[in-house]
């Protein structure tokens, strides 16, 4: 059998449609993928797939390249496309508003039609270059004789290019200045119109090519069956199909071991160090009330952190149940006026309602809130590995929920020693950090109280949480008499540290290499 022969009967259904497609053709400078889709009635993707294979079999060729500039909606455009562009939207208020006789100035042209700042800005300003609206008195917006031809225009190029991206060069000069004008670009990136150059690539027949494709229209295209089935064998349909052709002799697919992600390997490492060192887990749910995740912890109801730029407030329902006694007047009492904890309060009147109010937990020490008054052991060890929500801006060290590590250690002898011993040995095992250092800090909860830090080999010196000794106001409302520390470490930091990542975004990252490569050090 000759090469040109075995060539042509292994070429896949689709490569036989578009070399038959570029063998028929007679442009001589070739055919673009977006002909040869047209040609064959195949998608684009299946042409650029047919091409690729072709190409490497050494049948087809690049003739020629160019850059095509296209013009395609932003999701500015798509939102416009909908709902009118702003410069429409403003005609359309005025002209309803003369037609009742009202007046708008610009303020309420925005809040009618629901506008932000820039939007107004840019469209009363080209309107106004146009000279189709004024400004007079009291900022009062009047229209003028002159219609507007840029809202017209650019409303109708909106739905034209909505249909399907196009090419520049397809537009009219008038139309190609208007896209250009309102295109995304550096500065202005809340435009309607994306205008990107795009490699348009011909393609030809090399010589072996035109052999093969002469092969193929001289035996005819048959319909290729993948798999012989019992009906071919009973109506000997078989005898006239066509087959397709596999190579045994092809390594499989590789298939890749299932394996834990690195993330949840490090958080169950986390937990079973801490039990290997004799700490006991405690648990609380992720929607908490205001009493256990700040009240209790002698928080005022006036913090600052309490309010929704920290926090995440349920919606519905709004309220947990009666907080039991005799913590909810014990703590009410503290906040009050000290209790009998020795200390002053804070000298306001407690709200036994908003203390009901649910939250997404801002903080695992919620969880050591409610230990304390559920009469933990004494000396006791507990930890928590606790999911926590608070309103942050995202970047390589923030997220708006994350995990913390909390503990509490209870115990007559319990020091601030104590605590920084733990708090170094923490960082050495579960994030093995090399260097670490400690820092003054404050908490409503704790005095004293300190904050721990590593050293990322890239992002530098990094925050993993705070810690100090409770309080005599948190711990005495909840009838526990003896000394209490308590930490609260960032466990995604520590995780970015041990895996060596970083952005605490790849923490979650579905990147299948790097869930194969990452491991924890034991």
């Amino acid at each position: 059998m000759s090469e040109v022969t075995q060539l042509a009967e292994s070429l896949h259904p689709h490569e036989v449609k578009v070399a038959s497609a570029l063998r028929a053709s007679a442009q001589k400078e070739g055919l673009t993928e977006e002909d040869l889709a047209k040609t064959t009635g195949l998608e684009v993707a299946q042409v650029s797939a047919a091409l690729g294979r072709l190409q490497v079999k050494g049948l087809v060729a690049v003739l020629s390249e160019t850059l095509r500039p296209i013009v395609s909606l932003t999701e500015t455009g798509k939102h416009y496309f909908q709902h009118y562009a702003p410069m429409v939207r403003v005609m359309s208020a005025l002209r309803a508003a003369a037609e009742t006789g009202g007046q708008l100035a610009i303020k309420d042209i925005q809040k009618r039609e629901g506008l932000d700042a820039g939007e107004i800005s840019t469209a009363v300003g080209e309107l106004k270059r146009e000279g189709v609206l004024t400004i007079g008195a009291g900022g009062v917006v009047q229209t003028t004789s002159a219609a507007s031809v840029t809202a017209d225009s650019l409303q109708r190029l909106i739905r034209l290019v909505h249909e399907g991206p196009k090419p520049l060069s397809e537009f009219p000069p008038s139309d190609r200045a208007l896209i250009e004008k309102f295109a995304q670009k550096r500065g202005k990136p809340k435009e309607p119109f994306r205008v990107d150059d795009r490699v348009i690539r011909t393609y030809g027949l090399q010589e072996l090519g035109q052999a093969v494709a002469l092969q193929i229209r001289k035996e005819g295209v048959r319909e290729e069956a993948t798999r012989l089935t019992p009906e071919m064998l009973k109506d000997g349909s078989w005898r006239q199909g066509r087959f397709r052709k596999y190579t045994i002799a092809l390594k499989p697919a590789r298939i890749a071991a299932g394996k834990k992600h690195p993330y949840r390997e490090f958080l169950d490492l986390v937990k079973v160090k801490l039990v290997s060192m004799g700490f006991e887990e405690m648990r609380g749910g992720l929607i908490e009330n205001e009493f256990w995740n700040m009240d209790a912890l002698f928080m005022p109801q006036f913090h600052p952190a309490r309010e929704t730029h920290d926090v995440y407030f349920v919606k519905d329902p709004r309220y947990s149940v009666p907080i039991p006694e005799p913590f909810l007047s014990q703590v009410a009492a503290v906040h009050e006026h000290g209790g009998h904890t020795g200390s002053s309060g804070w000298g306001y009147t407690f709200d036994r309602m908003r203390t009901r109010r649910l939250v997404l937990r801002s903080q695992g020490t919620a969880v050591s809130a409610r230990t304390q008054a559920a009469t933990p052991h004494v000396p006791g060890k507990y930890f928590s590995i606790a999911r926590c929500f608070r309103y942050d801006q995202v970047d390589a060290t923030h997220a708006p929920d994350f995990f913390q590590i909390e503990g509490i250690v209870l115990g007559p002898d319990i020091n601030f020693r104590t605590l920084l011993g733990l708090l170094t040995l923490f960082a050495r095992e579960m994030a093995q950090a090399q260097e670490i250092r400690f820092a003054p800090a404050y908490f409503p909860f704790t005095e004293p109280s300190v904050e721990v830090h590593v050293r990322h080999p890239r992002l530098g010196w990094i925050e993993l949480g705070g810690a100090g000794l409770f309080r005599p106001e948190v711990r005495l409302p909840l009838n526990v008499e003896v000394p209490v520390i308590a930490w609260g470490l960032g466990l995604d930091r520590m995780a970015m540290v041990a895996l060596e990542i970083h952005d605490i975004r790849d923490l979650f990252s579905a990147d299948l290499e790097m869930i194969r490569s990452k491991r924890v050090q034991y």
